[in-house]
């Protein structure tokens, strides 16, 4: 791992995820989690603050960044829930099918290297019913904006630990196996090109 990998990116990863209208989004959206929840992308655990502890009887951050997972523990600690910190990639879950009631992930598909793969073992470790509740930026709808995504997400990508710009959210989702149920697409920010967020509920179909 780099020294800009280890150093700077956590920090700058964190900063950028406490924007208001982000926090805006997390105190909509992380309280819909339930029962015994996987957070994926966990990071630093910015969301582990807003989870309902009268909904969730455990939740389980899964997350690749040893950094990140220290800038984690302490508010795991702090959390109204039982947390578990698990250093891995979510496109190798090591959990049991059904092991989870719903899942959630917040701004981090669009950094994993397959994110059809990380859906696809959300779908299996989900019990049957279960729910994935995401908030992610994404492929804007304007042809403007998405021709700038695709022309600047090869260089953010080399800066931003992999996070792709022109992500396209909505068919990852279809593609492994996911039937959208709530969604909200709207522009999040000022700067469009990072800004075009999709959030809301999935079910495996």
């Amino acid at each position: 791992m780099s020294l800009w990998a280890r150093h700077v990116l956590p920090r700058l990863t964190e900063r950028a995820a406490q924007s208001p209208s982000i926090v805006i989004e997390r105190r909509r959206w992380v309280p819909r989690a339930h029962g015994r929840v996987l957070e994926l992308g966990v990071g630093s655990g910015l969301n582990l603050a807003f989870y309902d502890p009268a909904r969730v009887a455990a939740v389980t951050g899964i997350d690749p960044s040893p950094p990140l997972l220290r800038r984690a523990a302490p508010r795991a600690i702090r959390a109204r829930v039982p947390v578990t910190l698990v250093e891995g990639v979510a496109e190798r879950l090591p959990f049991d099918p059904g092991s989870f009631d719903s899942a959630l992930v917040t701004y981090s598909l669009c950094s994993m290297h397959e994110p059809a793969r990380a859906l696809a073992e959300v779908r299996r470790v989900l019990r049957p019913g279960g729910e994935l509740v995401f908030v992610e930026h994404g492929l804007a709808p304007d042809p403007a904006t998405r021709w700038w995504q695709h022309r600047l997400s090869p260089i953010w990508r080399r800066v931003a630990g992999g996070c792709r710009l022109d992500h396209d959210v909505l068919a990852v989702l279809r593609d492994a196996g996911f039937a959208v149920g709530e969604l909200t697409a709207c522009y999040s920010g000022t700067v469009r090109v990072m800004s075009y967020t999709y959030q809301g509920t999935a079910r495996p179909v």
